[in-house]
């Protein structure tokens, strides 16, 4: 066992609600605190000088200066294994061509597709691992990473495969989900129907035989498919065993009212919900995952967050790191800028990469720290944990734990 302190501030998450508005007095904050790692897991919290008593076999890491404990961050919507750029895409759109126009003449999703076929399950492999590694550094110690730019059945594997592999070299876990469904391939010879049924038949056994994930994920918007197309192909997934989550709302709506009736555990984008959709996303156990990437990447509005909270529903924060509409790449500063859009507190930022954000990814093992979760955690050089959103992003982990080993060290 390992004792690490003191530090000045440790939050662990934990003892909030799953779903609704969480103000800063909700938050625990243990002062002079502790914490006592056994293997990959916490087996205590408490005051520094009293677990050093009780505890006086552990190894003891004293900290030097002011420090701040946060659980590891989540985030559980990315598209970091892809091939190529598309920054000719950003200026497209910065110069007044929209998304769907961009798509519509050759560029878009169907750029990156053509590119990422290019790509060699190696360079995949090697550029999925960079940018999980960055990730880590900024504190992200969960991190789910999407298919979706083969778009057929040797191509979605040939993604899917090279996850599984980067996944062995970088600290933090890579959580894999299948995107098949996340446009019509232009050189699909049949219908959405068929090429949905194909990916059903053929991919999917192959899925589960390899383990290479357990979540299936589909892109309902005009540019892709359509709320009729994928309930047979949700139900497919879902008799099969795997999670489901949805990208949806993001242009027009009728995704989320997929979301709740499929079962899936989180319905992710929502920038286009109306009153309507926020209230079912309440009433319901899906997490509604913003993406604040995304709307900065595609100067659009943000998801609404607060109306979402003030609601009930349970919200979630990721990144979108993708190619195309969210190359910034950065939670924690995506997070920040959202709250200050949004009039989200503290507690709601950082509920929503942490344990809601394991909530959206099905997860009960971390995002909190509590006896019997991961040791997945990092550190701050500060002694209030207000200043790290305050900063907007710009001030990172000085310290990164995963399961209880240190990955990163900004001084060394």
């Amino acid at each position: 066992m390992q004792l690490i302190g003191p530090f000045k501030q440790l939050i662990p998450m934990s003892g909030l609600s799953i779903k609704g508005a969480i103000s800063d007095d909700d938050l625990l904050v243990f002062e002079d605190a502790g914490l006592l790692i056994d293997g990959a897991h916490i087996k205590a919290i408490g005051k520094f000088d009293e677990l050093k008593v009780t505890y006086g076999h552990a190894e003891i890491h004293v900290l030097k200066g002011d420090h701040t404990c946060l659980p590891g961050f989540i985030d559980s919507h990315t598209h970091i294994c892809f091939g190529g750029s598309r920054a000719t895409d950003y200026a497209l759109r910065n110069s007044g061509k929209t998304y769907l126009e961009i798509a519509k003449a050759g560029g878009g999703i169907w750029d990156t597709v053509t590119q990422t076929r290019k790509a060699s399950q190696e360079q995949l492999v090697k550029k999925t691992t960079k940018l999980a590694n960055r990730h880590m550094k900024n504190g992200v110690t969960t991190l789910e990473v999407k298919s979706g730019y083969g778009l057929s059945v040797s191509e979605e594997l040939k993604m899917l495969r090279a996850i599984q592999e980067a996944n062995r070299g970088t600290s933090t876990d890579l959580i894999s989900t299948c995107l098949a469904a996340h446009m019509l391939p232009k050189d699909y010879q049949g219908d959405a129907t068929e090429y949905l049924m194909e990916i059903a038949d053929t991919l999917f056994p192959i899925l589960q035989q390899e383990e290479l994930t357990h979540r299936i994920d589909a892109f309902i918007e005009d540019s892709a498919f359509s709320e009729e197309e994928i309930r047979p192909y949700f139900q497919r997934a879902t008799n099969m065993g795997f999670d489901i989550t949805v990208h949806a709302d993001q242009f027009s709506t009728g995704g989320s009212a997929v979301a709740i009736a499929c079962g899936a555990i989180s319905a992710d984008h929502l920038e286009a919900s109306t009153p309507t959709e926020i209230a079912l996303l309440a009433q319901s156990d899906v997490i509604a995952t913003a993406l604040p990437g995304a709307s900065l990447g595609l100067g659009c509005s943000f998801t609404p967050a607060r109306k979402i909270l003030d609601a009930g529903g349970a919200l979630a924060i990721a990144s979108d790191h993708n190619p195309g509409s969210a190359p910034m790449g950065d939670l924690l500063t995506q997070a920040a800028i959202l709250g200050a859009f949004e009039k989200l507190s503290n507690a709601e930022v950082l509920a929503g990469i942490t344990f809601r954000a394991a909530a959206a990814l099905n997860l009960t093992d971390r995002g909190q720290l509590k006896e019997g979760a991961l040791a997945d955690f990092i550190l701050f050089h500060t002694s209030d944990y207000k200043e790290i959103l305050y900063n907007q992003g710009n001030f990172k982990p000085c310290v990164v734990f995963k399961k209880g080993v240190k990955v990163f060290d900004k001084h060394q």
